[in-house]
């Protein structure tokens, strides 16, 4: 491309639309007119002051700012607000880096002390000008210092999808498009499958150097540096020329997996292939945007039972159809712990506690172990958890750490400080159902030569088939058979709630196999792990 051409965005106009009237026209590139970036040449004081701010003098300054910025003077924008240094960084990133020639800035009705606000904007790159129009809002407060009312200064007020840190930038990415296709050839995009958009951006990161293609031109949000968050396109302004990758998703369960997160906020699932770890779906429904699914590090509740259940079975401290003792509680350093509202179940076998979710049966057997680190011991050398799974894009691994005590028996149950997200107990699941530890994978990894993770040993086979009779029992008649029942085939589940410090309600956990998929789900704040994530796994396996 001419590089001369990028920035040849002189005569391009912000206007700042008050009741659609103009109350400022101004070049933003050149203009000898400039009036120095006030609102029609008239400056804008607020008088210092202490306490909230009024609504009169917060519209009055909101509308100074707008002003400003639709003038292209970031100081004086900035010197309204909060936090100068960023603010003028980014108003003059928006017309420097962004390359946006051109804008109509709309205030809309305030809301107190916010003000919520239209930009019509005009990206120009190259001699070729989109579209952008988006809404965003500000909101005014008393500033610290000054006592003036001024704009609190956050990144999304240049746009809505702007975090800390971020910047808006417009040209030729480092690296060309790719075209996403499933496992079957069938094209994967954020249109028609939003959760995926920041596992495209991500693949895109990865893998777009490496298959070819043409980058073309974009406006993108450019991540902070050193943070967790992926490259976002906002505008496509020259189409280039994508590659084709091909992931190991499954178009079908995707979408189901799409539906099914809609149905409650915060919510994630992610199913995976247990004859060989492929990754099937990958879904996520959040305000926040955060992809929970593969990153997140929550308690998982009582699905970790499965892992729990497999160390016991292989010391031979229980037996499926061997009596478990499940008391109402039981006590284990220092620290009483309970079944959900204190259930017990005289005389029940192991398999049966199992498919209650009877906590107090997977305590009593602790004296038994008499080994701190015989949990994180069977996660990480049979289930894989905690090696480091390179699985194509970023993820996060479980963490099961050596507890004593309180903890150690908290940590049976999956509490304390154990961490897992869905991409973890889909594994383990899909573990359980073949009694292999095959990573997760979502690309394969002779696109980048990446080293895949193994266990030092495989499950017993005995104890393979008792841990997935068990699971079968728990969707047939335990707590996971009411959210199971529309799930045809051989199929098994368990359920979890986690208790969160400060929560209302336990995050919703649940995970089930059928068919050769295994999937997992979490809700946060949903409650009983069989009434939000469960129905959320049995679509994704009602799809397979």
């Amino acid at each position: 491309m001419n590089g001369a051409a990028k920035g040849a965005i002189v005569g391009g106009v912000f206007l700042a639309m008050a009741g659609g009237t103009a109350y400022g026209v101004y070049a933003l590139v050149g203009d000898a007119g400039d009036s120095g970036g006030t609102a029609g040449g008239t400056s804008v004081q607020a008088a210092k002051g202490s306490g909230p701010v009024g609504e009169k003098d917060a519209a009055a300054t909101a509308k100074a700012f707008l002003a400003a910025w639709a003038a292209g003077d970031g100081r004086a924008a900035a010197e309204l607000t909060n936090n100068v240094a960023a603010a003028e960084s980014a108003v003059g990133g928006f017309r420097n880096t962004a390359y946006v020639s051109k804008a109509v800035i709309t205030p809309g009705t305030p809301a107190g002390t916010t003000m919520p606000f239209k930009v019509a904007a005009e990206v120009t790159y190259e001699g070729v000008t989109k579209p952008l129009v988006y809404d965003s809002k500000l909101t005014v407060v008393r500033g610290l210092t000054s006592g003036r009312p001024l704009v609190d200064w956050q990144p999304s007020i240049i746009h809505p999808q702007l975090g800390q840190n971020e910047t808006l930038r417009a040209g030729e990415p480092a690296n060309p498009p790719v075209k996403a296709v499933d496992r079957n050839g069938e094209e994967l995009t954020a249109e028609k499958y939003p959760s995926l958009r920041p596992v495209l951006d991500q693949l895109r990161a990865t893998y777009g150097s490496k298959t070819g293609g043409a980058p073309g031109a974009e406006l993108w949000i450019e991540p902070a540096a050193g943070g967790s968050s992926a490259r976002r396109t906002l505008l496509t302004l020259v189409e280039g020329r994508p590659s084709t990758l091909k992931t190991y998703l499954d178009a079908t369960v995707q979408a189901a997996a799409e539906q099914a997160v809609a149905r409650y906020p915060q919510a994630s699932v992610v199913a995976v292939k247990p004859s060989n770890g492929h990754i099937l779906a990958i879904a996520n429904h959040r305000a926040d945007g955060y992809d929970a699914a593969m990153t997140g590090n929550r308690a998982p509740g009582s699905t970790m039972k499965i892992v729990t259940a497999a160390m016991l079975l292989n010391r031979g401290l229980v037996a499926a159809d061997k009596p478990a003792e499940c008391t109402k509680e039981a006590v284990w350093g220092g620290r009483t712990f309970h079944n959900l509202k204190n259930f017990e179940l005289p005389g029940a076998t192991f398999a049966t506690s199992f498919a209650k979710s009877c906590n107090t049966a997977f305590i009593k057997p602790i004296d038994g172990v008499r080994d701190d680190a015989a949990l994180s011991k069977e996660a990480k050398e049979v289930f894989g958890i905690g090696l480091d799974w390179k699985t194509g894009i970023k993820s996060t691994d479980g963490r099961v750490p050596t507890a004593t005590g309180a903890e150690e028996a908290a940590a049976y149950i999956g509490q304390g400080q154990i961490t897992m997200n869905p991409l973890n107990v889909a594994s383990i699941t899909a573990t359980a159902r073949t009694g292999v530890f095959r990573q997760p994978l979502l690309v394969s990894p002779d696109l980048d030569g990446r080293t895949i993770a193994t266990t030092e040993r495989r499950m017993k086979p005995g104890v393979q088939q008792q841990l997935v009779s068990m699971m079968r029992l728990t969707a047939a008649g335990g707590t996971a058979a009411e959210a199971m029942a529309s799930v045809g085939g051989d199929k098994g589940g368990k359920t979890g709630s986690a208790e969160v410090d400060g929560a209302g309600s336990p995050d919703s956990w649940f995970t089930g196999f059928g068919g050769d998929v295994a999937a997992a789900a979490m809700v946060e704040g949903g409650g009983h792990g069989g009434d939000a994530a469960g129905p959320i796994v049995a679509a994704v396996l009602s799809a397979r």
